[in-house]
């Protein structure tokens, strides 16, 4: 029997779980003395069960009885059930295969997506690139040849240029591959990546440092970097490649600067503005009015002495307001840190 426990914030109301937490709830209840029922499953329902029995969390004991009225008189005396990962997984291994319990608790724990194929499109692009470059030319070019076109192109635009080159050679080249290479491949991929990936967060850290380092003034975060760098160079520089920072802007074309300027406060921009390079300075200049470009430069030149800090502030709410966009569709933030563009 499952180990039954009660919690206040346990799920009361059957009414509020689906089809496969019903059966999950059901299944948990009976625990491993009942796995027959299990094989009479097919693999979809399994997996569908079993995700949902690993996500459950709590369920009241008047819950679980008002969903098997039928073996009330074997629950007496019982309670709540609580779904796990690992309570999943051991009841799996009792009836079934190690290799079918690894692929379905794969399934649960990792990226969605049927097949092989279908997941690693749904991994991020630095994370599936970081680990393709230190394979050979030809993997790379079979696995890129089978994820879809649009995350293909991102994740070459990953790798390191010259290996990305010589994996769009054997690509161009590449003829059928045979079923035993793949299926190899495959294995490959679920036993020292995917099984890896499962068991970390679904984000890069990289990039969610990244993200914090673009929060630092620009005091902290020249102070962090320079320290980051005396320790691990590899990490400062993927860290800085990943962040997005005000000279970015520069990227804009001509329509996202409009956006852009549309979008911002005027007070800030002209702060913003104020600690900007020449070059940033007229990009956005150039894309006003010839009266409001003169406004600003007034407007500029009458605040005097700026704070540091001020600057900083308006130029890291300018950062925020194109990703605001970026977000909404209105511009594109293509990339970050490279040769990519914000696009209109």
């Amino acid at each position: 029997m499952a180990k039954l426990v009660n919690k206040k914030n346990s799920i009361d109301d059957p009414n509020k779980l689906t089809g496969p937490e019903k059966a999950a709830v059901i299944l948990l209840a009976l625990g491993e003395d009942h796995t027959a029922l299990w094989e009479r499953l097919d693999d979809e329902e399994v997996k569908e069960i079993s995700q949902a029995m690993a996500t459950l969390g709590s369920v009241t004991a008047e819950a679980v009885e008002a969903l098997m009225i039928e073996f009330v008189s074997g629950l007496a005396g019982s309670g709540a059930v609580v779904g796990s990962f690992e309570q999943t997984q051991k009841l799996l291994a009792a009836f079934l295969p190690k290799d079918r319990v690894d692929g379905l608790m794969e399934e649960i724990r990792g990226p969605a997506g049927r097949t092989m194929w279908d997941k690693l499109g749904n991994v991020n692009e630095a994370v599936l690139a970081n680990y393709l470059k230190n394979e050979y030319p030809q993997t790379v070019a079979v696995i890129l040849s089978k994820v879809k076109s649009d995350h293909a192109a991102r994740v070459l635009t990953a790798l390191p240029e010259d290996f990305a080159l010589e994996c769009v050679q054997r690509m161009l080249r590449m003829e059928p591959v045979q079923r035993e290479i793949l299926d190899k491949i495959e294995a490959t991929l679920r036993t020292e990546f995917m099984s890896n990936l499962a068991r970390t967060s679904k984000r890069d850290s990289h990039e969610m440092m990244a993200d914090i380092f673009n929060s630092f003034d620009r005091q902290t975060e020249a102070r962090f970097i320079g320290a980051l760098e005396e320790r691990s160079r590899e990490s400062a520089e993927r860290i800085r490649a990943l962040m997005f920072v005000f000279e970015d802007l520069a990227k804009l074309d001509p329509g996202g600067v409009q956006t852009l300027l549309r979008a911002v406060d005027k007070d800030s921009l002209g702060l913003a503005l104020k600690g900007a390079s020449e070059p940033l300075r007229e990009m956005f200049f150039s894309n006003m009015s010839e009266r409001a470009s003169k406004i600003m430069r007034e407007d500029m030149e009458s605040m005097g002495p700026v704070r540091l800090k001020d600057v900083d502030a308006a130029q890291m709410a300018m950062v925020q307001v194109a990703k605001d966009l970026a977000a909404r569709g209105e511009i594109m933030l293509a990339g970050q840190g490279s040769d990519d563009e914000l696009i209109y």
